[in-house]
This record gives structure tokens, sequence and C-alpha cells, in this order.
């Protein structure tokens, strides 16, 4: 097991038995059955990104808590040095780097996602409104029925409670995401 994933599920469980949740609830609350939270708790599966937030939102914590174990601490600005984001291998092929981690009440999370060729991508819901725009290589954006090619320089603003997702189409693609949730 990937022991970032670990140190996020650690953490969950442990924020759930502070608050004196019962996993029933919180896998009802964030939409998932109980076994399939279980797996997310022990790290057996990893958390999708738009469950943590979901997880952060119920336990009233900054999704910073849940991916770093430290709140954030800045209130009037944050500076991230190139490199220096929070780090997050979501699955082999596809990582993202949070680049304002470190700010309170963030109404935005910026993140320069990493990905490797791959033939499908995963969907996810979340709430909000979601910003793409692809800083190298060439992506494949799906969002409900539609896919699109998107090349670097080019950009794509969507809602994100429809299904979507992304791929690369060449062998490495990154591109910066906004989502405003």
């Amino acid at each position: 097991m990937n022991e970032y994933i670990k140190q996020i599920s650690e953490r969950i469980r442990e924020l759930r038995d502070i608050l004196d949740m019962d996993a029933d609830d919180v896998a009802r609350a964030i939409g998932v059955t109980k076994d399939e939270y279980f797996a997310y708790e022990t790290g057996a599966k990893e958390i999708p990104i738009s469950l943590l937030y979901k997880v952060a939102e119920l336990f009233k914590v900054d999704p910073t808590v849940l991916m770093t174990g430290d709140v954030p601490r800045m209130d009037d600005y944050t500076v991230v040095r190139g490199g220096n984001g929070v780090k997050v291998e979501r699955y082999p092929g596809y990582s993202f780097s949070a680049l304002a981690f470190n700010y309170k009440h963030r109404q935005m999370d910026p993140m320069i996602v990493t990905l490797s060729k791959s033939e499908t991508a995963e969907l996810v819901k979340h709430g909000g409104q979601e910003f793409n725009y692809v800083i190298e290589g060439t992506i494949k954006v799906v969002v409900g029925e539609r896919e699109f090619t998107l090349n670097a320089g080019d950009s794509i603003y969507f809602n994100p409670e429809k299904p979507h997702g992304q791929r690369a189409v060449t062998e490495n693609a990154k591109f910066l995401t906004i989502i405003n949730g």
C-alpha cells in the first residue's frame, strides 16, 4: 500500500473516532456503502479526491488536514515554490500537486495534474465548478456524454457534477485544474 494513502486513511479513521461518529453514518453521508467506506478507512482502497472533500466537509476540517495531517496557516496569501505543492499519487499514472494547501478558508483548489498515457479516464463527480488548462501534452476530457481533445494552451470550464475524467493521449501530459467547491 502507498504510504501516503495509508496516512490519509489513518487520519480519517482517527478523526472519525475523535468525533465519535459511526462508520455507517459517515458512509451514508458521503454516499458510499459501509464496505466501500471501510476499504477507504483501512487503506485497502484509495479514496477518490471528491470523497476526500466530502469527508473533510462532514468532519468540518480543511481537506489539507486529511492530506497532510497539518492545518492551513495563511490568511492573506500563500506562496508555493515550484515543485513544493502537496503531492498526491492517486494511482499509477495519475498524480497531482496541491498548490493552495496552506491557505485558510480557500474557495478554490488549484492543482497541477500529471498523467501518463492511458486508454480510459476514471470518471468522478463532485460539486462546484472546475477549470482545466493544458500545460503540456494532449489530454482527453470526458464530461457527461461528451469527449474533448485538448492540447497545450487549450482549456475547458465545466460542471463537475456530471461524470468527468481526464486521460493523457500523449505519453505524458500535465494540466492545471482549479476546482471551486
